[in-house]
């Protein structure tokens, strides 16, 4: 087993519940043929009370679904450092509390199942493990924002540790994180995967693929600098000193975190088609821009994180919509798509809701409030009665992107939206956006108010698509829901088109 690796001072942590100097210390092994991870805490105070209270999230940033970690966990125990018996309570879903010994140290031990194919649940396997750490890992009660250390105890075999943690330089298998929300949004990748390092525009990155076939042969390090280096000229910033780029074999769905991607794949980069290849890197490129639009531009129920309840906002769309909307402007910008693939992008989010009467039962707005309940609900009457903010999201955002265009004579777009919420809210203010703050700031970038628009989010009015497409050279067939070129743009149309990078 490897050593224990102590932090080199006693921190003092403040918190609304208690302030307490204390360590954190885990370690956790794998259990390659049951699927289990073997975890132990090693805890050590140096003053406060006599109980340890733990937590474990019930709900993972970005996984908009109550996931109640705590399902997948057995066989907890406390003792102190001899081995005796600590005398422990579990309360309500998620946490547990410890009477402490004279000395206040303890070893609490758990297992946490993992046999999942989710981006938000671990895994276990022979070869490679993927730990999502919101399941795995316990906070004091009230204090996310005290340091962890955590070292892992991998298979001999096991060849690579991938995350947008760092580790120690003595101990590659050993982390210290400066706080748990850290923490729960740095998965990590383990095992024998394939594994790549270059630097880009002065920035470490590090591919970790479980399943790299055809990955080089699709360029995908070409493109994904290309995604880069777009999103880094449209916001001119980079907020991350490293990045990984973590994508595992078959499996559903991709997670945004706050120097990483974790995504799973068809099992191989070896695509049938150019549209399935084009659809591919806008997924990649989704949830690359979610390190602007969610990490750093969030409305301000998503910050400070409360793991133990649902964090319920209007402000959804502009997350998750948006994002989907700038998958086909980022690969415009980077020169990855044409114009025809990049319109059959948009084209197919419009496919995705605009047939279906769900629209006329739900607004956008409600749609982001109601989402807690509806993540993964796959009731058969879902497109009768709701909205996606998936899909009709970034179709307002092509409409909310003209409109400001057109208000400003091209003079301003929903990219100057963008840049102005980065750096107000996020680097000057260091905080969150509310809704009436997020159209204050869009009325600021148009010069002119935007009732229409915020009508079509908040209410389920008809669009008329044509009001807002035709000026930008655009229309709608409606015959199966393709946004189109128009085929004779005049001056104004085609001034339009170029500087949306449709021509």
């Amino acid at each position: 087993m490897l050593r224990w690796v102590l932090l080199c001072a006693l921190v003092v942590c403040g918190s609304a519940k208690a302030q307490t100097n204390y360590e954190m210390r885990y370690m956790v092994a794998f259990d390659t043929l049951a699927h289990y991870l073997n975890v132990s805490l090693d805890y050590r105070q140096t003053d406060g009370g006599d109980e340890l209270v733990l937590n474990m999230p019930l709900w993972a940033p970005g996984y908009y679904e109550m996931l109640n970690f705590p399902k997948h966990l057995c066989d907890f125990a406390a003792t102190d450092l001899q081995g005796q018996g600590l005398v422990w309570k579990k309360e309500g879903l998620n946490r547990w509390r410890i009477s402490l010994p004279s000395d206040k140290r303890a070893r609490v031990t758990w297992r946490v199942y993992a046999n999942q194919r989710d981006v938000a649940s671990s895994r276990v396997e022979s070869q490679v493990a993927f730990v999502a750490p919101a399941g795995v890992f316990m906070y004091v009660d009230g204090q996310t924002q005290h340091p962890v250390t955590v070292t892992f105890d991998v298979p001999s075999c096991w060849q690579h540790i991938s995350s947008g943690l760092m580790p120690h330089q003595e101990d590659a298998h050993t982390f210290t994180v400066k706080d748990f929300d850290t923490l729960y949004d740095s998965p990590l990748l383990l095992g024998n995967h394939y594994v790549s390092h270059f630097t880009h525009e002065g920035h470490p990155y590090e591919f970790a693929l479980e399943t790299p076939d055809g990955a080089e042969e699709i360029g995908l390090e070409r493109d994904f600098k290309k995604i880069v280096s777009a999103a880094t000229q449209l916001m001119g910033d980079v907020p991350y000193d490293n990045y990984c780029l973590i994508h595992m074999g078959e499996g559903g769905g991709g997670l945004e975190h706050l120097n990483s991607q974790a995504c799973y794949t068809d099992g191989n980069y070896r695509f049938n088609s150019r549209a399935a290849h084009v659809k591919f890197l806008a997924f990649v490129a989704h949830e690359y821009f979610h390190l602007y639009n969610v990490k750093c531009i969030r409305p301000a129920e998503l910050w400070p994180i409360d793991y133990d309840h649902e964090a319920i906002t209007p402000m959804l769309w502009v997350s998750e919509g948006l994002t989907c909307y700038y998958e086909f402007r980022l690969l415009q910008y980077a020169g990855i798509t044409m114009t025809d693939e990049a319109l059959e992008l948009l084209s197919t989010y419009f496919r995705l809701y605009a047939p279906y009467e769900g629209q006329r039962h739900m607004s956008l707005r409600q749609s982001s409030y109601d989402i807690w309940l509806n993540f993964m609900n796959q009731d058969d009457n879902a497109r009768e009665v709701r909205v996606n903010y998936y899909f009709k999201g970034p179709v307002i955002g092509l409409l909310l992107d003209i409109d400001i265009r057109r208000k400003t004579q091209q003079q301003r777009s929903l990219d100057d939206v963008m840049r102005l919420l980065y750096n107000r809210f996020y680097k000057q203010w260091q905080r969150g956006f509310t809704e009436e703050e997020f159209w204050a700031a869009v009325e600021e970038v148009a010069g002119q108010p935007m009732t229409d628009i915020r009508t079509l989010v908040d209410t389920t009015a008809d669009i008329d698509y044509d009001s807002y497409l035709h000026e930008a050279g655009l229309w709608v067939d409606t015959t199966n829901w393709s946004i189109r070129r128009v085929e004779h743009p005049d001056k104004r149309q085609r001034k339009f088109l170029q500087a949306m990078k449709l021509e």
